[in-house]
């Protein structure tokens, strides 16, 4: 039986994907739990006028995130942090500090949750990177720098 999903599936498919599963799978399982529907012709046909709504949207959202990402290329922050005499800090920076810092000097807000550190939190004096997901297709590296209040 022919299926349109209508959430991502583990290990059998992402939304909007068009499978084939077996019959008992489909209406004991998929369908009842409003997971997927039948792929019958009008089914199809909103599918792909909702994929085409869509693409617009998806496309003003990349635009969007490469603009913002062209206007933070090449920004090295510098976060204060309150340190002992060996280096290390009292505390750590996050994620939240780093997008606190950028809104501080381009006025760009950034969710915290997508910004991706290489180590959890950084506990020490130093030059870090962070990588910035925007959008799927979107990503750029940020340096900063740790120094000492």
């Amino acid at each position: 039986m022919k299926v349109i999903l209508k959430q991502d599936i583990n290990n059998l498919g992402f939304t909007h994907d068009i499978l084939t599963v077996k019959d008992g799978y489909a209406r004991n399982y998929l369908i009842p739990r409003g997971m997927a529907i039948i792929a019958n012709d009008t089914n199809m046909k909103v599918l792909g006028e909702l994929k085409r709504q869509q693409s617009f949207k998806e496309e003003k959202v990349k635009n969007e995130a490469l603009a913002i990402a062209k206007k933070l290329e090449g920004t090295s922050l510098r976060i204060a942090a309150k340190a002992g005499a060996s280096g290390k800090i009292f505390g750590s920076v996050n994620a939240l500090q780093i997008a606190n810092a950028i809104k501080e000097v381009k006025n760009v807000e950034i969710e915290r949750k997508r910004i991706h550190l290489n180590e959890d939190s950084i506990k020490e004096l130093g030059h870090y990177k962070a990588k910035i997901k925007l959008h799927k297709e979107v990503q750029f590296e940020i340096d900063f720098e740790v120094f000492a209040e």
